[in-house]
């Protein structure tokens, strides 16, 4: 999940915002205000509840970014490389790099945060029943108490990606010894589950007029479409098996060096490479890459005078993979990138260049049983 808003860092954690967020963030406020609240306290003033929905939404938000933030530091301890957290349409998430190390670690990882949301609930239902305070403090206390016990308990359901199907596929993964058998087993229960609860709920929606069935038919629709994620994530993984970067990398890619203009690399290289990209070298060293989509939004007018400096991404912004390194984790690299390619380095060195098109095709061929080239 991408976040259309970076809104700083906490612990070193990128924390951001999907646009799809303010969209469920407004749709609580409405509701709160508008029926919650009022049922749950009649009698107060309508500002009054505007404020309590405000104030509540903005606190059940800060729950789902301490749960996640649970999830996150934890994983940190468990030496998984994290990169960030976003707040989006169904709440949270918590994203990580690479491989959980184990099934004792994908545990207290997926535990961490439905301890937080435990710990909270208890606490706002402890300010809302143990401490006399105004109405409007005890309504805003009680629903965020409910909202929370709510979610920890329908988040504990062994449907991945859920924290309940976490929990589930490190109990099997433990049992079984293998992450892949596990997350099979996982994706089966999970697909029962989902359409347990999309069948739930257009019977409720059809029969009862129920619009909450809707809503747990989506819901039940959203994980389906998750737990496929998973299992399409896993045949990519086992198809990726003992390969390494070397294996798939295409060695001496055209390159063009960085200070040419753009004329030169036209006349001299891309007429006779067509590529989309190409490394960019300065001096024998990579410095960044040079999409053709770059060159092509330059006026041709202005080639002459324009160097693939100017128009490159510069090497900070690209993944650089070794020769020797998993292709699986190579890929976690790339897909954390939105250039879709990797500079294979050795000591400064450019060894190749790699490319998540290649990647794709390789796992096409491997999981439809046939060989596949090496790119040259």
């Amino acid at each position: 999940m991408n976040p259309t808003l970076t809104l700083g860092r906490i612990a070193g954690i990128r924390i951001g915002i999907n646009w799809s967020w303010l969209i469920v963030f407004a749709l609580i406020v409405w509701t709160l205000g508008a029926s919650v609240f009022p049922a749950q306290d009649p009698h107060l003033a309508s500002r009054t509840y505007a404020a309590m929905a405000i104030v509540a939404a903005f606190l059940f938000f800060t729950s789902l970014l301490l749960h996640e933030l649970g999830h996150a530091l934890q994983a940190r301890r468990e030496g998984v490389e994290i990169e960030g957290i976003t707040l989006w349409l169904f709440g949270g998430v918590a994203t990580f790099r690479g491989r959980f190390p184990s099934a004792g670690a994908e545990l207290r990882i997926a535990l961490a945060g439905p301890a937080v949301s435990a710990a909270l609930g208890g606490l706002f239902v402890a300010i809302a029943v143990a401490l006399h305070h105004p109405a409007a403090v005890d309504g805003v206390a009680a629903w965020l108490g409910y909202i929370n016990l709510l979610l920890l308990v329908f988040n504990m359901l062994p449907a991945l990606p859920l924290d309940g199907g976490r929990v589930f596929r490190a109990l099997v993964w433990r049992a079984r010894g293998s992450f892949a058998a596990a997350t099979r087993v996982a994706t089966r229960v999970s697909r029962a589950i989902s359409f347990g609860m999309i069948s739930l709920g257009l019977l409720a929606l059809v029969f009862a007029g129920a619009w909450s069935g809707a809503w747990l038919a989506f819901l039940g629709w959203f994980l389906l479409q998750a737990s496929a994620m998973e299992a399409r994530s896993m045949q990519l993984r086992e198809a990726l098996q003992g390969l390494r970067v070397r294996d798939l990398m295409v060695r001496e890619p055209a390159i063009v060096d960085a200070d040419a203009t753009l004329s030169q690399f036209m006349d001299e290289i891309a007429f006779t490479h067509r590529y989309t990209t190409y490394p960019v070298v300065e001096a024998g060293r990579p410095v960044g890459l040079l999409p053709f989509a770059s060159v092509a939004r330059v006026p041709r007018s202005a080639w002459d005078g324009t160097v693939v400096r100017s128009c490159m991404l510069p090497r900070e912004a690209i993944p650089v993979v070794h020769e020797d390194a998993e292709l699986v984790d190579a890929l976690d690299e790339i897909n954390a990138n939105r250039v879709n390619r990797a500079l294979v380095i050795d000591d400064g060195r450019l060894e190749g260049l790699l490319s998540i098109t290649d990647i794709v095709r390789l796992v096409s061929w491997r999981t439809a049983g046939r060989d596949w080239e090496e790119p040259s």
